[in-house]
């Protein structure tokens, strides 16, 4: 019998060099040598007589067969991925993994807690975590490369499968003698003339920052990026600017740090988080009993919304 032409661990090296448009960070997510790397993806390439990748200084990027390649891996590795859910019913020690993209919002405040409580009763599963802008959830959950999304705003969803999760505001936070420190609310257009703390570039919070101020025609004025909501609202106690984040998040570090909390009027600072994914259902049993565990976190009633 004539032996495939690849096998899993071939097309989880080419979905990550795929999407790190690097042979070099994609070998290096995949665990292997760039050498070994660069073998598989020519003995690929040899094997189906076409070229996969456009190799550049700059990195790699996809030839139309490489993204027909790509659309194809990523629902192999989705199918084989339910396929290992549905046997954790009958095979002990196979672990399963959930690759599940979130906003800021959701990675800082409401999931380390809700992580550690799955985690911790679910040890047979892994949940591979990463911080994206909302628009980049939903492409990655539409695409397949992540089973679950956490999105905020009026992102559109597409035909996806939504979950209501928690909403949230987004504040501004300012130190206690600063002229904006004596207002309850303002739009933020009015704080723009202002230096900003922020969190670092690689934050969806930040990159969506940046949008609404060059939206309003202008550049974010930022001072100094740190890497979490602690960090800047100790930066802005001690008079470095003023600074974004989410209502909940503000409220709590206020109690601890010399800030004053003012509303955002503005319609987006209005949050509505929500769970995505192409079809709840159809995940592997245990992805399903994340999405149902964090929607039990939710305070309140939480029922299922259709696709929009």
């Amino acid at each position: 019998m004539q032996r495939l032409f690849f096998d899993f661990i071939d097309l989880r090296l080419f979905v990550n060099i795929a999407e790190t448009h690097s042979l070099t960070r994609g070998a290096e997510r995949s665990c292997t040598s760039l050498a070994a790397a660069s073998m598989r993806i020519k003995n690929l390439e040899d094997a189906l007589d076409t070229k996969l990748l456009h190799r550049t200084s700059q990195g790699v990027t996809l030839t139309p067969a490489g993204e027909a390649m790509l659309h194809h891996a990523l629902l192999i590795l989705q199918q084989t991925e339910r396929l290992r859910g549905d046997l954790l019913e009958y095979a002990k020690g196979v672990k399963g993994c959930v690759r599940m993209f979130a906003n800021t919002t959701a990675m800082t405040e409401f999931l380390p807690v809700a992580l550690g409580e799955f985690l911790s009763s679910h040890p047979q599963v892994d949940v591979a975590l990463e911080e994206r802008m909302s628009h980049d959830i939903v492409r990655a959950v539409t695409e397949g490369s992540a089973d679950i999304g956490i999105v905020a705003g009026n992102v559109s969803t597409g035909t996806l499968d939504i979950r209501p999760y928690h909403t949230d505001r987004l504040v501004l936070a300012t130190p206690l003698d600063h002229p904006l420190a004596t207002r309850d609310a303002i739009y933020i257009e009015e704080a723009l003339d202002y230096e900003f703390v922020s969190l670092h570039s690689g934050s969806a919070i930040y990159a969506f920052m940046i949008q609404v101020a060059s939206d309003l025609g202008v550049r974010l004025p930022v001072r100094v990026q740190v890497s979490s909501f602690d960090a800047l609202c100790r930066m802005v106690a001690a008079g470095a600017g003023i600074g974004v984040l989410q209502d909940s998040s503000a409220r709590r570090l206020a109690q601890t740090t010399n800030i004053h909390v003012v509303d955002l009027s503005d319609d987006w600072a209005e949050r509505q988080l929500k769970i995505c994914a192409q079809d709840v259902e159809a995940l592997p049993c245990f992805a399903r009993e994340l999405v149902d565990f964090l929607v039990s976190t939710v305070p309140g009633p939480a029922t299922s919304a259709p696709g929009e």
